[in-house]
């Protein structure tokens, strides 16, 4: 396998920095910042790890996971995320994403990842104490964002939610449960 490491995030600031650092642990790293220059790379590199953003200005990272394995179907996808769901942990790993991780995250944790191979442990302890009201909506707006492919006003609409209301509860961090 390319043990070359292709990081797709559109934050210029956490792109470079996460590249810097791989770099420094003596790995080939390369970042780019959109999904066309994502692929064209992918193709060229043939990358063998991916570090995947789930939000891609505005639009769902998830959808270039069938094409990045559909040009490398060795490589291994790690998405990163700022808001982490149930349901987006799931469709990723479906898609064929070997783990889910919340920002912030550790550089150790997405070695471990990209190590391990393993994808997500789902064997972790469920909780007795049922989501909160508050989580339970947050669950159910990614869901409904992501059948929508990350589009805030088919996603408003489907909600029969104002677009604004929507974009203020998407830009606050999620909820505990």
């Amino acid at each position: 396998m390319n043990e070359k490491i292709l990081v797709i995030d559109d934050d210029p600031s956490f792109n470079a920095i996460l590249v810097r650092t791989l770099e420094r642990r003596g790995l080939a790293a390369l970042g780019v910042l959109d999904a066309n220059s994502a692929r064209q790379l992918a193709d060229e590199t043939q990358a063998g790890r991916i570090i995947l953003d789930l939000n891609l200005n505005g639009s769902s990272g998830l959808a270039l996971i069938p094409e990045l394995l559909a040009i490398n179907p060795d490589c291994q996808i790690v998405v990163l995320t700022g808001y982490a769901s149930i349901a987006t942990a799931v469709d990723a790993v479906k898609l064929g994403a070997i783990q889910y991780l919340a920002k912030p995250v550790e550089i150790e944790a997405i070695l471990t990842a990209f190590e391990a191979n393993a994808g997500p442990d789902f064997d972790l302890p469920i909780s007795e104490e049922p989501l909160s009201v508050d989580r339970m909506e947050w669950e159910h707006i990614q869901r409904i964002l992501n059948e929508n492919d990350g589009n805030i006003s088919a996603t408003a609409r489907a909600l029969k939610m104002h677009r604004r209301t929507l974009q203020r509860k998407l830009s606050k961090h999620p909820v505990k449960t």
